[in-house]
């Protein structure tokens, strides 16, 4: 009943789906994808729409991706990392052009690249609300999902097939930081490589809130990383975990 009264209710502006709020305790996460291959953005479309996700429009380069963001305002930007009109790192300057203007807007990042200097220019200003997955992903519109949900709601998700790839390059250093780590702290630290937050970490390890904030705290200290910010440490510890990981394989 709830679609069929949502369904006489829409109106379309310049191709944008335009829907009425509804309590924001119930409503359908809100997504606008902003993808240039015509097949794949309205798959995307489909596939999100069938999850149950609203998917409130989309936008086909980097000038309609911030003009439909700004008229749309939705929870999170699903977007590939090239688009017209140079093909190059479009996706990445309207990421950061969406968080400087509207903060609480998630903004999720696909790429079939593996170009480390892909990652390091999308976290360059923090990684608060920011995910990049591999395009395959898309495939997996569970996982997808999750990363959605995730990023919209201020956490971040850096994809471990991308990040291992990058870093399995590298020639491991003498000695494993992660020798130092007690098995529950490598638990704590394979979880958020998933992409947990510290919440999920305590759910899913059915241990205390304050017992996860201490381990993570021994990580960061036992891993040797700097007094950044709360983010900035996790980001490193993950990718300190993901490269030893795959080394390791």
């Amino acid at each position: 009943m709830r679609t069929l009264r949502r369904a006489h209710a829409i109106a379309r502006n310049g191709g944008a789906i335009l829907v009425p709020p509804e309590d924001p305790a119930t409503a359908p996460l809100s997504v606008l994808i902003a993808e240039d291959q015509f097949l794949l953005r309205e798959g995307t479309r489909r596939l999100l729409e069938e999850a149950g996700l609203n998917v409130v429009g989309v936008a086909a380069d980097y000038a309609s991706v911030i003009e439909q963001t700004r008229l749309l305002r939705p929870e999170v930007v699903l977007m590939d990392i090239r688009m017209p009109p140079t093909h190059t790192m479009e996706g990445i300057k309207a990421a950061h052009k969406i968080k400087a203007e509207f903060p609480r807007i998630g903004v999720v990042v696909l790429s079939q690249h593996d170009d480390e200097s892909y990652v390091w220019a999308l976290l360059k200003e923090g990684v608060a609300g920011y995910g990049y997955l591999h395009k395959v992903r898309v495939g997996d519109v569970a996982q997808l999902v999750r990363a959605l949900h995730e990023v919209a709601s201020g956490g971040s998700v850096l994809d471990p097939r991308i990040v291992e790839r990058l870093l399995a390059l590298r020639s491991r250093k003498p000695g494993s930081a992660l020798g130092r780590l007690t098995p529950a702290e490598m638990e704590v630290l394979r979880l958020m490589a998933e992409g947990k937050n510290n919440a999920r970490v305590s759910q899913e390890l059915s241990v205390s809130l304050g017992t996860i904030e201490k381990r993570i705290a021994a990580v960061f200290s036992k891993l040797g990383l700097s007094e950044e910010t709360e983010l900035n440490r996790r980001v490193a510890a993950v990718l300190i975990y993901l490269r030893e990981s795959a080394t390791v394989n």
